[in-house]
This record gives C-alpha cells, sequence and structure tokens, in this order.
C-alpha cells in the first residue's frame, strides 16, 4: 500500500512545487491532486518526477467528468494518473431521497462508462452526508455503490467516522469496492478547534490500528491518502502522518 498525501492539505501552504519536494523529502510515495493542480499540471509533474514521487489518483469535479472525460484523460495522462475520484457535491445537488441518489448514481455510471473508453477506472470519495439515513430509510452510499456496481470508492474514514457510521463494518461489506482510503483523524471533542475539528493521523480519536488492518486484509486499497482539512501547520501534520503509518 503507498503513502499519498491529497495536496487539498496543502492549499494554504503553496506554491504546489514546493510542497511537492518536501513530500520527497518526508518519504511519502506519490501525492493525489485536485482540481487546484489542474492549471499547472506540466509543472507539477516536473516536481513529481524531481521529488521521485508519482499521482496514482486524482479528485475531479462531477461536471469536468460530465462534460469533458477526454480532458480528464489528457490530464491524467500529464500526471500519471491511474484512477480518478468524483470527490464531492455541493449540498443543493444532494437529494434527500432514495431516488434522487439513485439518479446520481445513474450519472457516476455514465462517467465510468467514458473514463473506461480512455482506460482510467472511475469512483466516488465521500464524506460524512452519504453516510447518513435519508428519511425514506436508504442510505446514500449504499445507493450509490449498489445502483453502479462497477465504481469503486476511496473510503474517507474519518468522515464515515464523523458520518456516524462505523468504518469497519463499511469496509467488511464493500471491501471489494475501496481501491484506496483517506488517512486522517478527528480531534477529541472540543479540541483543535482552529482546524476545524481535524487532528494528524494518530494524535485523535479513529482507531488507526484497527482500520488499517481491515484495509489490508478486506480491501483492493492500493493507496492511502494522507489528508487534513485545515492544518494550521502543514508540515507538522504531514511529519506526523508519515510516522505513524510507519509505525503501524
Amino acid at each position: 500500500m503507498k503513502l499519498s498525501l491529497q495536496l487539498f492539505s496543502a492549499r494554504n501552504y503553496t506554491p504546489y512545487t514546493d510542497v511537492i519536494a518536501r513530500l520527497g523529502d518526508y518519504g511519502f510515495d506519490c501525492a493525489e491532486g485536485f482540481f487546484g493542480n489542474f492549471a499547472e499540471a506540466d509543472a507539477t509533474r516536473a516536481a513529481l518526477d524531481a521529488a521521485g514521487l508519482t499521482m496514482p489518483t486524482l479528485h475531479v469535479p462531477l461536471q469536468m467528468l460530465e462534460e469533458d472525460p477526454a480532458g480528464v484523460a489528457a490530464l491524467c495522462k500529464t500526471l500519471g494518473t491511474q484512477a480518478v475520484y468524483a470527490p464531492w457535491i455541493a449540498p443543493e445537488m444532494r437529494g434527500s431521497t432514495s431516488a434522487e441518489w439513485e439518479a446520481l448514481a445513474d450519472r457516476l455510471a455514465a462517467c465510468h462508462a467514458a473514463m473506461a473508453e480512455h482506460g482510467i477506472p472511475l469512483g466516488w470519495h465521500n464524506h460524512d452526508f452519504e453516510m447518513v439515513t435519508l428519511a425514506d430509510g436508504g442510505v446514500p452510499m449504499d445507493i450509490l455503490l449498489t445502483r453502479a456496481p462497477m465504481i469503486d470508492w476511496e473510503m474517507d474514514v474519518a468522515w464515515v467516522v464523523r458520518g456516524g457510521a462505523d468504518p469497519i463494518e463499511w469496509i467488511t461489506k464493500y471491501g471489494d469496492r475501496i481501491t484506496a482510503a483517506h488517512f486522517k483523524d478527528i480531534a477529541p471533542k472540543g479540541e483543535k478547534t482552529d482546524e476545524d475539528g481535524w487532528a494528524d493521523p494518530g494524535t485523535g480519536v479513529v482507531d488507526w490500528p484497527a482500520i488499517l488492518t481491515a484495509l489490508r486484509d478486506k480491501t483492493r486499497c492500493a493507496v492511502l491518502v494522507a489528508e487534513h482539512d485545515n492544518p494550521n501547520d502543514f508540515d507538522r501534520f504531514a511529519k506526523q502522518a508519515i510516522a505513524h503509518y510507519r509505525s503501524l
């Protein structure tokens, strides 16, 4: 399992080329890109090559996947990316019924087919809202994975926890769909409010020893992606992430 880092974590610590160089120094295997890196794809690739890193996974907005799959494929070729994940959907686009989430699953299935023409698998990256049971009894994450059985899943473990669900149960149920996972942590209640309640991996409440064992034993997870949504010290977070991963 390769250790990566989602560059969204460094959006307040740019330029990304400098961040990528430090990731190489710290011992990461790779980095995960997002839309903030698209305009500088060539420079990003050059920085990755110089640091001895790769970018096997990429977050791509749903609208871009629907409107320009060929452009996404070209971007993946530039960056050396092997798999893409739709990372999020705006609140006004989230359904409140199972039927609406089934419609989203159908859109993802169509995106998967479009990207498959370029040999690139497509998956979904969750937040907390997909784990919350709808008024009609459906669970959005269940709906997406069952209605669109061809898509992969990049499990954001800490968001699963924030959504009130048990990551181990979801890993057991859908392990064959999980091809990447986000390595992040949650601070004890009331702590690290200046970092939106997130914590560096291994310093919070998420049971990473058990979860990483389950990911290794029960899934196809090939990339573990360190992430912190709002670190007040990026280098502290990155160093702690790799130290904790090496201890597990």
